[in-house]
């Protein structure tokens, strides 16, 4: 059975989520953000059980790595979580009201000392991917991990650059398609494509 999509909501619907496809994980963002804002964009984490594909909540963002993880290897169940079988309603339900995007399995948690953020940009149209490192300085690729640790060789025993993955959910366009923001925004580009295209 394909697994279904996952929510982000835009700024007008405090609430977003994200989701590992085709593997049953799910990460809720806040889509109300500030523009600019260096804060992450999820605000709530879920999981899909790979026996009813029901929704869960995740309580953490560290509890969400770690299930994300080890996802192909041990596939989450509702039995995992104490006092919850398939026979109990979902936590929550895929719909239009929250704008989902989909997040990929196996992704390594962040070293001791760092922090993924996955931020959504001011016009819905994707997402980015960044780590705050043991200084505070955020870096958004594996190049830029590279000169971080030549600069700061007391790290190269912590971690290495396989140890961090710039990997970005997917958004889900018809969970975003109604939104305004979203709108003008790819109104824009296709203009610019356009434009290009008759210069050419």
């Amino acid at each position: 059975m394909a697994s279904s999509p996952s929510p982000v909501s835009p700024p007008s619907a405090p609430s977003t989520q994200v989701r590992l496809s085709p593997f049953r994980l799910l990460d809720l963002m806040n889509g109300n953000r500030k523009r600019g804002s260096s804060t992450d964009s999820i605000g709530m984490y879920a999981v899909q059980c790979c026996e009813c594909h029901k929704w869960r909540k995740v309580p953490t963002k560290d509890e969400f790595e770690t299930i994300r993880e080890n996802f192909t290897e041990e596939p989450w169940h509702c039995s995992r979580r104490p006092d919850c079988s398939c026979e109990d309603p979902a936590d929550i339900e895929y719909d239009s009201s929250r704008i989902w995007v989909l997040d990929k399995p196996n992704i390594p948690k962040p070293p001791a000392g760092t922090e993924r953020l996955v931020i959504m940009r001011g016009d819905l149209s994707k997402m980015d991917t960044y780590y705050v490192m043991p200084n505070g300085k955020r870096v958004r690729c594996t190049a830029e991990v590279d000169k971080f640790l030549e600069a700061n060789p007391q790290y190269k025993d912590r971690f290495s650059v396989e140890s961090f993955s710039f990997t970005t959910p997917k958004i889900v366009e018809e969970t975003v398609s109604h939104n305004s923001v979203w709108k003008s925004g790819k109104a824009k580009k296709q203009d610019k494509i356009n434009a290009l295209s008759n210069n050419n």
